[in-house]
């Protein structure tokens, strides 16, 4: 009796961290905290040096800097311990000496309130931008809590909530509107997983139930030949039946559910997905080619194996009647494993690319009617390469057929 291999079980909860690579200098991105404290420092760093200036004019303009004493030296012996004062000199020259040695006194008192305000100016700088700093960071605290829950988020646990606390300002009616819609993201998710659990239950029970009664009738050498002919075109319905509620069911999952990973080599999967075509494409006349090298990435076998098996098989399917190949490669290429399925067929126009990968859509056919599948292949491994993180691309090839690169995240 033929048996359908049951889809795999909804994961857990994932472990790993969606989040994008850390960049080599991660201090150097321009975060609303670092340019909150670029502003804030370089506010106050205008402040004190317009301050300083005006304070440099005013006491400048105070010492009066440059212009004659108030009193001058008519009789008498001065001496000075910093001016350089002439013995004998007319009082004129005497007080042209006394005139310079005061003003050149005036000019290093400027000089050195100048250099000393500069230096408190810096370390009042440095400390305004750490004060700057400090401030940024508790004003943006909630968009951090809210920015590990995204990613708590992203990574399928729906379960978690900022319950950010503090004034009722502007980012709290943030975290708590995020919150109500993360509420009843979960309800929806758990409905439907409640619904997806029923309908793997009550769509494929009575399809089984029957494809058992067809194989018994089937099986009874005195019927007649009508009766076989009629059972087998059912048994070949309700096989195509079967096969669109476990692709609509596998569907579901990696669109709603992201999978547990684990380490998966492509070329492994890759192989696999070979041996269960080759019979087919024995069949048809197609060549399966190609060189599988070692592409371990982080994921799910199962559906790692799906992705692999749909291509190949589309690509075997789809191909031309006489002299026809399959080229599946894995590789390793700039950080990231590629799976690439390239075959020859039909002359696939670019604009149809799009189309190919939407639920029940083929080339040149919008519903079913194919005996070649039930038009949910590509979407199952859009979904499950979406799931893992990964990218599907398909460019049409010179002379018909497709090339189907996946690239998944090592």
């Amino acid at each position: 009796m033929a048996t359908t291999p049951a889809p795999p079980q909804a994961p857990p909860k994932p472990t790993w961290d969606p989040r994008r690579p850390v960049p080599p200098f991660p201090w150097l991105r321009p975060t609303i905290r670092i340019r909150l404290t670029l502003l804030y420092g370089g506010m106050f760093l205008i402040a004190g040096i317009l301050l300083l200036s005006i304070i440099y004019l005013l006491a400048a303009q105070a010492l009066n800097v440059g212009s004659e004493l108030p009193f001058k030296i008519v009789e008498g012996k001065v001496t000075s311990d910093i001016c350089n004062l002439p013995d004998q000199a007319s009082p004129a020259e005497f007080n042209n000496a006394m005139n310079h040695c005061v003003n050149e006194q005036r000019q290093n008192a400027l000089d050195n309130l100048l250099s000393r305000s500069l230096l408190a100016l810096l370390g009042l700088a440095v400390i305004a931008f750490a004060f700057g700093y400090a401030m940024a960071g508790r004003v943006l605290s909630p968009l951090g809590r809210i920015t590990r829950t995204a990613r708590a988020v992203a990574g399928s646990d729906l379960s978690r909530r900022i319950e950010l606390d503090g004034p009722d300002d502007e980012l709290k009616e943030l975290a708590d509107t995020f919150d109500d819609m993360l509420e009843r993201l979960q309800r929806a998710f758990t409905a439907q997983q409640r619904f997806v659990g029923n309908a793997s239950h009550e769509l494929r029970t009575p399809l089984a139930i029957n494809r058992t009664l067809l194989e018994v009738h089937l099986s009874d050498p005195g019927a007649p030949t009508e009766l076989q002919q009629l059972g087998k075109t059912l048994l070949a319905t309700n096989e195509r039946s079967e096969q669109l509620v476990e692709g609509l069911l596998l569907l579901a999952r990696s669109d709603n559910q992201i999978v547990e990973r684990g380490p998966v080599d492509l070329a492994e999967v890759a192989e696999q997905a070979i041996d269960q075509v080759r019979g087919e494409a024995a069949g048809k006349g197609v060549s399966i080619r190609g060189e599988q090298k070692p592409a371990v990435v982080q994921g799910n076998g199962v559906l790692l194996e799906r992705i692999a098996l749909n291509l190949v098989q589309n690509a075997v399917r789809y191909n031309v009647a006489e002299d026809g190949w399959v080229e599946v490669t894995t590789d390793v290429q700039h950080g990231q494993a590629v799976l690439v399925v390239a075959n020859t067929g039909p002359v696939v126009p670019a604009y149809e690319i799009d189309n190919l990968f939407e639920p029940f859509r083929r080339l040149r056919t919008e519903r079913t009617g194919s005996d070649k599948g039930v038009g949910l292949g590509l979407s199952i491994v859009r979904s499950v390469a979406r799931a893992h993180g990964g990218h599907i691309y398909a460019q049409p090839r010179e002379g018909g057929g497709l090339v189907m690169r996946v690239t998944l995240p090592i």
